[in-house]
């Protein structure tokens, strides 16, 4: 649940970047970039998800239902041990979660939307600095300063071992300018080779904010140029575990609705398809490669559900309450782990699958964190080890059911 609808050209650009310090006082603005991108993203192009303090299905704050301090995540006493590694964000730090604990992996206060590396040693993440700028807000006018809010593209080790790297930086120069562009759900390859983001970069008043790839080794970057919705751009990018394709979302609205479609792009042949028609986002694929988690989205709100990753039927409906959202695939495929959002505040929840695909029924729901206020436009992540996984099973991917909604069979792998 990223991403922006681009400013657009001209004097137009500097709206959600930042304020000229020439006219309002700094402490005012600092940090307003994100927060208008925040509001963009979360309203605007996801459709109707639920936020803190909103009205959305009753879910405004209760008397007496606060979130943990901002360094604590409450792990409730339940017998369910995550095997592996759950990586989110609260109160702008990165959390892992496993077995029955969590602990604090960055103390910035300025991180989002973490990732893990495909061997499960390092989580990449976002991290924002706040600079003055210096930039042009049309063409001919003075150099003016500016509050920004810069992104830089971070890795650090799930052990807590070692400082944090940067990896690559959203601050842009041109000319006298000093200017940044977004840097926005960091995602690494399964071949570890090249990071796919989303950015309007290298230089932000000629793009909109898209799935680009940047090469791990040369950090250079590259725009593969997909389909989308000026100047809505993309979110969510999400790698097939054998690399093959790239899920992500075109967004696009319906008036002030967000009608937000998963497509598919093969990096081999450059073919894009659509996975789904208008109402779906924030894909995750499970690990047999033939099932994709996703939110939906209406005019009621965001729920979790199970697409057929060959058609985008949807398979199954895992929730039904109108406030969940950013599902993860349990890595041994009989789970998924969800952001849900009660009396204004946000935890993880995971629900189990009985049976067999696409044959499931909705199992029973856990609570893995407990009024712990975590970051709702951070998605989870989840490793386990493929030592502690057991063998994949050699069937065919399974045939939606007759009836079932979702677009077109593609051929694109």
């Amino acid at each position: 649940m990223t991403g922006r609808a681009d400013p657009g050209r001209g004097t137009r650009e500097t709206a959600g970047r930042g304020l000229s310090v020439d006219d309002v006082a700094p402490p005012l603005i600092a940090g307003f970039g994100l927060a208008l991108v925040a509001w963009l993203t979360l309203g605007l192009l996801t459709g109707n998800l639920p936020l803190p303090g909103g009205s959305n299905g009753g879910n405004g704050p209760i008397a007496g239902r606060t979130p943990a301090p901002s360094n604590v995540v409450v792990v409730p006493p339940a017998p369910f041990e995550v095997e592996g590694q759950i990586v989110y964000v609260k109160a702008g730090n990165v959390w892992i979660q496993s077995g029955r604990s969590a602990r604090q992996l960055t103390s910035t206060g300025r991180a989002s939307m973490p990732s893990f590396s495909p061997d499960g040693r390092w989580v990449y993440y976002v991290e924002t600095v706040d600079e003055i700028g210096r930039h042009r807000p049309s063409a001919g006018d003075r150099l003016r300063r500016y509050a920004m809010t810069v992104p830089n593209v971070m890795r650090t080790r799930t052990d807590g071992t070692g400082e944090p790297e940067r990896i690559a930086t959203g601050r842009y120069r041109s000319g006298g300018e000093l200017w940044f562009y977004w840097l926005r759900q960091p995602v690494l390859s399964p071949d570890g080779r090249t990071l796919a983001v989303l950015s309007d970069g290298p230089s932000p008043t000629r793009t909109n904010v898209v799935v680009q790839f940047i090469d791990v080794e040369t950090k250079a970057m590259t725009n593969p140029r997909l389909p989308q919705n000026a100047p809505l751009g993309h979110q969510d990018p999400a790698w097939r575990p054998d690399g093959r394709s790239l899920l992500f979302v075109r967004n696009g609205r319906d008036g002030a609705r967000g009608t937000p479609s998963i497509m598919r792009y093969n990096p081999a042949t450059k073919a894009v398809s659509a996975l789904t028609g208008p109402g779906y986002l924030s894909p995750s694929w499970s690990r047999n490669l033939q099932y994709v988690a996703a939110t939906r989205t209406d005019g009621f709100g965001t729920d979790v559900v199970i697409l057929d990753a060959r058609t985008g039927a949807e398979l199954l409906r895992l929730t039904r309450d109108d406030r969940s959202w950013a599902p993860v695939w349990s890595p041994r495929g009989d789970a998924i782990a969800y952001l849900h959002m009660e009396a204004g505040i946000v935890d993880l929840k995971l629900v189990k699958l009985e049976g067999t695909g696409p044959a499931w029924t909705v199992g029973e729901t856990i609570d893995l964190t407990e009024l712990s206020g975590l970051d709702g436009g951070s998605r989870p992540y989840w490793f386990v080890p493929p030592e502690n996984l057991p063998p994949l099973p050699t069937a065919a991917p399974p045939s939606p059911p007759a009836g079932s909604a979702g677009a077109p069979a593609s051929t694109a792998p």
